[in-house]
């Protein structure tokens, strides 16, 4: 992959991909995320996300949304267990003005009273629609299972009690304890040089003082497998079944996102879809998910079918499981199986904000970018025994956890 880095004197970490496209991408990937919150501090991370939009030293809050607005461009964020991103698209005329912009909202935010009072109201509203939402709200009580009493385990949003009690001074230490210098990077892509990407950088976030990270994460609770059932008054059953898995270092983290891929992925002839849905029909929805973390990971399979169905998926989804672990893949099913992972990931990588995120958090983690051409050649190097293995590590029927909605 083509792409320029550069550090500054403060440790924000610069990545840039020069790109023909009229439209740019920028974004300041933060590695703070939920699992970094006190107890007390539960939902600051995304709750910090949402008010710093709300005003800066030299803005209103509507100035801040219009910046970008006002010139076709767009400004948008996340946050995630391990991460908080701001991220704008934009005319590439326009990207000093991008990158102004995300310094200034990220480091001169006044959260003036009356916005964060308004914004707890809106998160508030958030939590709720979740809760209306099983297909989303068993997510975050499956991990609160997989993680018990761990911030790992702890969902993005909050409570509502615990949201209404934060302040300007708690959203400033919050901050100050983790909006470190050293787990920043600063990401791009767009027709600009790399060299007036760095002088702006230099111009905006380089005048940052230095704030250098000192801890590190916990290692998570550790894992005992459990089964719940909860009683909802919902038309369907809402299931999830997984494990945790590999780390974001570990060396079969890619076998499990190929092994992941061929059971659930998002291809319709995944493996769990053409059993549940295609060939009985018994599914609206079914899909697997691998999501790998600092220290730890999670692998689940999740799908929602009528009540008297529930019984006939779980046979059909432990004998798609019971295969993977007791047979290996034939040659031509290991091929079609890398084919189809290798295209998804080029697709993916030909959208340029997803380019622009993905590249930004591989530096964040790894500090490095690897090409497309050298992940294919890992992949290309993954053979029948491997998936096997893994599917014999991560979808043991003695380390599965289940969680039902009845």
């Amino acid at each position: 992959m083509d792409y320029q880095i550069h550090t500054l004197r403060n440790g924000i970490r610069i990545i840039h991909k020069q790109d023909k496209s009229p439209v740019a991408y920028c974004g300041l990937i933060i590695n703070t995320g939920s699992r970094d919150e006190k107890e007390e501090e539960h939902g600051m991370a995304h709750f910090i996300e949402h008010v710093i939009f709300k005003g800066t030293k030299k803005r209103k809050a509507y100035h801040v949304l219009s910046r970008l607005d006002d010139v076709g461009g767009e400004l948008n964020a996340y946050t995630t267990k391990e991460e908080t991103c701001i991220y704008a698209s934009f005319l590439k005329q326009d990207f000093e003005r991008a990158i102004e912009l995300i310094h200034d909202i990220t480091f001169n935010s006044t959260f003036p009273e009356k916005e964060l009072a308004k914004e707890k109201e809106v998160i508030v509203d958030e939590i709720n629609s979740y809760k209306d939402s099983p297909a989303e709200l068993i997510f975050d009580e499956f991990e609160e299972m997989l993680f018990k009493n761990d911030p790992m385990g702890r969902n993005i949003l909050g409570t509502e009690k615990k949201l209404k009690a934060f302040d300007e001074d708690m959203i400033r230490t919050f901050m100050r304890s983790n909006y470190s210098t050293d787990q920043m990077v600063f990401c791009s892509v767009g027709n600009v040089s790399f060299k007036k990407v760095v002088k702006w950088a230099e111009k905006y976030f380089g005048q940052q003082e230095e704030n250098l990270r000192d801890y590190d994460r916990p290692a998570v609770n550790l894992y005992v497998p459990e089964s719940q059932t909860i009683e909802k008054d919902t038309h369907q059953c809402h299931v999830i079944i997984g494990n945790v898995a590999y780390d974001y270092k570990h060396d079969k983290r890619l076998h499990l996102h190929l092994l992941n891929n061929l059971l659930g992925g998002p291809g319709m002839n995944s493996r769990l879809n053409m059993a549940l849905r295609e060939k009985n029909g018994i599914a609206y929805n079914v899909d697997s998910s691998y999501a790998p973390y600092f220290g730890t990971g999670v692998f689940s399979i999740y799908f929602g079918t009528d009540e008297e169905n529930l019984i006939r998926s779980f046979n059909i989804i432990d004998k798609e499981l019971k295969l993977l672990r007791e047979k290996p893949l034939g040659s031509l099913q290991l091929y079609k199986a890398i084919r189809q992972l290798k295209g998804q990931m080029t697709i993916s990588n030909d959208n340029r904000e997803n380019l622009m995120l993905s590249m930004g958090k591989s530096f964040l983690l790894y500090d490095q970018v690897d090409s497309l051409e050298k992940i294919y050649k890992k992949i290309d190097g993954i053979k029948s025994a491997d998936l096997q293995g893994v599917a014999n590590e991560i979808l043991s029927p003695d380390k599965l956890s289940y969680l039902i909605y009845q």
